[in-house]
């Protein structure tokens, strides 16, 4: 069996997708698209622009979402269609992707809900109130215990559990700061603050929560063709209603990414393509699901490569 799964924040390049939509006419349409719904040049920032502007939360989630769905048309020009996949899934707004992906979500109401989530995420708190903090070494339970006895009476909680080495903590600064020091004191291999813009995925978020609530009231979500593992369930969802509900819970929630890739394994998922930038999503498959294979798909080659592997089979 198998599962595609979508990068998220942090996977982002300067020329991103920009081979992609070189190579196949229906990438290039993706781009295309997703600049008309922004009314902006996106595809110009992503492939010619300055990593700082990319990395702004309000581009960056429609922008990796654009070289996503840009790679999976590669895919489908090769013959590989959503049906190749048993399960899709992907990281806070990789969800997104997948949702679009597997014809739940369209795309230009895709681009159109990640500029508002971005945005909304960008406002919910002012800069330099919040952070994130990667804590490494540590099982997520005892980042929890950590997190609990950092807040003092302040937002800090385990934000993103992306594999059995790495968690990630967030919430109010000075809680934070406190979290990778108690880490430390606990045996964590190493914490260090994220280079982020927000603290997201915790309470902090719900301004953002209320907003994407309007947002998602008003576009059409459609059952998906193949079930989408949702972050903040850890489990298979496809009923459109649930998730609609579930990307609003998201936004305060945590990503249950190694949970998620659990659930996938146990249902019998042995291979992971990744579809997109990168290969964050990769490396923490690998480290959650020891005996997993794992493919990136971001260029033209991998396409070609994918296309060959599945031939084989």
């Amino acid at each position: 069996m198998r599962a595609f799964v979508f990068p998220g924040q942090g996977a982002q390049t300067i020329g991103m997708g920009r081979a992609l939509a070189d190579a196949y006419p229906a990438a290039r349409a993706v781009f295309e698209e997703v600049d008309e719904a922004l009314q902006e040049k996106l595809s110009a920032l992503i492939w010619d622009g300055d990593i700082e502007t990319l990395t702004l939360t309000l581009n960056a989630q429609p922008a990796l979402m654009a070289t996503s769905i840009a790679a999976m048309r590669a895919l489908e020009a090769e013959g590989i269609t959503i049906d190749a996949a048993d399960f899709v899934a992907g990281h806070s707004l990789g969800e997104y992707s997948a949702l679009c992906a597997a014809g739940s979500l369209s795309l230009t109401d895709t681009a159109l809900l990640l500029r508002a989530r971005g945005a909304a995420m960008q406002e919910a708190v002012p800069v330099g109130v919040g952070a994130m903090a990667a804590i490494l070494g540590l099982g997520f339970d005892d980042v929890v215990a950590v997190a609990e006895e950092a807040a003092q009476g302040e937002v800090c909680q385990a934000a993103n559990d992306n594999d059995p080495s790495q968690v990630v903590v967030s919430g109010h600064v000075a809680a934070i700061q406190r979290a990778i020091e108690i880490a430390k004191g606990r045996g964590a291999k190493r914490a260090l603050l994220l280079p982020v813009s927000a603290p997201f995925h915790c309470d902090l978020m719900q301004p953002a929560a209320s907003a994407m609530s309007e947002a998602l009231a008003a576009v059409v979500i459609d059952a998906p063709k193949v079930p989408v593992v949702v972050n903040v369930r850890a489990e298979a969802v496809t009923e459109p209603d649930r998730i609609r509900a579930l990307l609003i819970a998201q936004i305060t929630g945590s990503v249950r990414w190694r949970e998620s890739v659990m659930y996938m394994e146990g249902a019998g998922v042995s291979q992971f393509w990744e579809i997109g930038a990168g290969k964050a999503l990769s490396g923490m498959i690998k480290r959650t699901a020891k005996g997993a294979e794992t493919r990136a798909i971001g260029s033209p080659e991998d396409v070609v490569a994918a296309k060959a592997a599945l031939n084989e089979e």
